[in-house]
């Protein structure tokens, strides 16, 4: 069975790795963009990062210009902006879809979860996320407007991680 874990991706500098370098870890995978009003939650996910990395998790950020073109930066441009305006230590990868004919199979798969309403599908604007267990399933689907740190999501990292 292909989880996850399995499907190639390429790192924001182009080099070829999978999630399953993550395996065994709880990972929040989003879709993120510099020019969306909700760019600012990059300060949350980068303090979820610095709080729980050493228990087991990481952030995964996923760049994507599919939303009113708020991502148009180059590999280069990302990095520096994510790097200089909010100190971004967690993983990024290449620019992808995540609808649409040419959505990435990352993307695929993780668009079968439903959010906690029961709707799957597409996702619905930048900084959508994605909790997966360490075995690469997901396990909660958070949409757009919540903020990484809300309660809920706190709990649901933490329900996840190493003691």
């Amino acid at each position: 069975m292909t989880t996850v874990h399995d499907i190639p991706v390429n790192t924001l500098a182009g080099e070829s790795t999978s999630l399953g370098a993550y395996r065994g870890q709880a990972v929040l995978v989003v879709n993120v963009a510099s020019k969306c009003g909700l760019t600012p939650q990059y300060a949350g996910l980068e303090r979820l990062q610095k709080s729980y990395a050493d228990q087991g998790f990481t952030v995964v950020g996923v760049p994507c210009n599919q939303f009113a073109g708020q991502e148009p930066g180059s590999a280069e441009e990302i990095q520096t902006f994510c790097s200089t305006t909010y100190g971004v230590s967690f993983p990024m990868l290449e620019k992808v879809d995540v609808n649409g004919a040419g959505r990435h199979p990352l993307y695929t798969e993780l668009t079968k979860a439903a959010d906690a309403d029961g709707a799957a599908g597409d996702v619905q604007w930048n900084f959508e996320k994605f909790l997966l267990n360490g075995d690469g399933e997901v396990v909660a689907r958070i949409r757009p407007r919540t903020e990484p740190e809300a309660p809920e999501v706190v709990a649901a990292i933490e329900g996840l991680l190493k003691s």
